[in-house]
């Protein structure tokens, strides 16, 4: 288990290297200093650029067989280290162990779904004789490796949102560097320990914890031919004015919704937008942020979701029992409850929390909230939650489409035809139905359209992107 105080390196063209102990990461529930890993400067990741464009080619003439044992690798050492990661996670992140331990299994099997489709990446024969001119030609194409790239993950999945980057790279041969959030580094150093044993050709990987006046090189910098960065719209989307002729793929924040039709299963549904809403304090960009109850049943739902909220027990990610750990840091806290404190003001009602202690906050439901506040129109990112009323469903559907953001939403109905409606009418790149918008599986597409970013993750569709189509032209008369 890693050890309060203990030293971890960064990882610069495959090999660990110590030039300083300058990043300190904290236990996010004590606040105290619980490791200590190296910082890369502007010339560490300039070097670290150099290294992958020199294992661009090596990594492309890689065998679908050997990127696989590589993976495969992963996958073993990451179950032999489970409960060592699970641990780093809780302690780096406030995440509760419970969780934790979940996201190292999601971490697995993302890891496995890669070495899967490693094998995978088909092209396709295509006639082209489609008029009289190309009788006799014949194409056909195949996916390559677009080249280095670079990799900036969050805070909030350490561990998982960095393996739908790493693993498909690996998967198609792509050498990488990955900025890690300065706040959770740990667990991306460990899977860079893990790759560190295997084969991989120099310079196919470089996992660096970097300080401001470096970290423009992994958008900026013409050698680098994707960017894939997950964190804040406005980050993001700042990134992608300044990453030039790159491919630029960003999973950005949301405001999800789910609407509760008077036909739903009440419990269920309550159950589920519990864990949506509050699952790690709120900090996902697919938590429930807005919940449209049909009126019918708006007061049983809603009575039932404060009495749940009310049992969640609030504190130390080490126990087992605590549902909601601390937030990431004091400001961000801070920022929850003058959010909760400006929709008060203006005349919303506390159906129970609002307030905090430090890092921790309340799990809190609002009702009555002015459709202009903070957190009803922007991510709140935090365990907090917005009541509303709907009365026909084409009123619900027109709420979950009037926020900037469309990530993913959460439909309950046992009304098909409402489904179908549903789909065809939501602006977001996920529709749960049955389901809360928090749900996600690593093997299925998954980004948002409007401010919540550009193209899609899931291994096989991540491998696309980092792939670039190659066309074969015969002419055989």
């Amino acid at each position: 288990m890693p050890q309060l105080d203990d030293v971890y390196p960064l990882y610069l063209n495959n090999r660990a290297q110590q030039p300083n102990t300058d990043l300190e990461v904290t236990d996010k529930f004590t606040g105290k200093v619980a490791f200590r890993t190296a910082l890369a400067d502007p010339a560490i990741i300039d070097e670290a650029i150099a290294g992958a464009v020199r294992a661009s080619e090596p990594m492309a003439r890689m065998a679908n067989y050997e990127r696989k044992a590589v993976l495969d690798h992963c996958v073993s050492r990451f179950e032999e280290r489970f409960d060592e990661l699970a641990y780093a996670l809780c302690v780096e992140a406030g995440k509760p162990i419970g969780d934790s331990e979940g996201e190292v299994t999601r971490l697995i099997d993302t890891f496995r779904l890669a070495a899967e489709e490693s094998t995978r990446m088909y092209g396709e024969v295509m006639p082209l004789d489609i008029s009289e001119r190309a009788k006799g030609y014949q194409s056909i194409w195949k996916r390559y490796p677009i080249g280095p790239c670079s990799f900036i993950s969050p805070f909030n999945f350490p561990l998982n949102l960095a393996a739908h980057k790493v693993a498909p790279a690996i998967a198609v041969g792509c050498p990488f560097v990955l900025k890690p959030a300065s706040k959770t580094p740990l667990g991306a150093l460990i899977i860079g320990e893990v790759l560190a044993e295997t084969d991989l050709p120099e310079g196919a990987f470089s996992i660096l914890p970097a300080s401001r006046d470096g970290a423009g090189l992994f958008s900026e910098d013409e050698r680098l031919k994707l960017l894939s960065f997950t964190g804040s719209d406005e980050v993001g989307w700042a990134l992608k004015a300044r990453a030039g002729k790159k491919k630029v793929v960003l999973e950005l924040g949301g405001n999800a919704a789910v609407v509760v039709d008077r036909d739903a299963d009440l419990d269920d549904a309550c159950e589920r937008i519990i864990k949506g809403t509050f699952y790690q304090s709120g900090q996902s960009c697919i938590s429930v942020q807005r919940i449209v109850i049909h009126e019918d049943v708006y007061e049983t739902l809603r009575d039932r979701l404060v009495a749940a909220s009310r049992e969640l027990k609030t504190g130390d990610p080490k126990d087992r029992d605590t549902f909601i750990g601390p937030m990431i840091d004091d400001g961000e806290a801070e920022r929850v409850e003058n959010w909760i404190a400006e929709a008060v003001d203006n005349g919303a009602s506390v159906l129970c929390g609002g307030t905090r202690e430090g890092r921790m906050v309340e799990a809190t439901l609002l009702e009555n909230v002015d459709r202009s506040a903070k957190v009803v129109n922007e991510e709140v990112f935090g365990p907090v939650a917005v009541l509303m009323k709907f009365r026909e469903w084409s009123e619900a559907l027109a709420e979950v489409n009037r926020s900037e953001f469309g990530l993913q939403a959460g439909i309950f109905t046992r009304d098909l035809f409402k489904v179908l409606d549903a789909w065809d009418t939501l602006v977001v790149g996920g529709l749960m139905v049955n389901e809360i918008p928090s749900y996600r599986v690593d093997s299925m597409p998954y980004g948002g359209v409007k401010n919540s970013g550009l193209g899609r993750e899931g291994i096989r569709f991540a491998m696309e992107d980092m792939t670039e189509i190659r066309n074969l032209v015969i002419r055989r008369t």
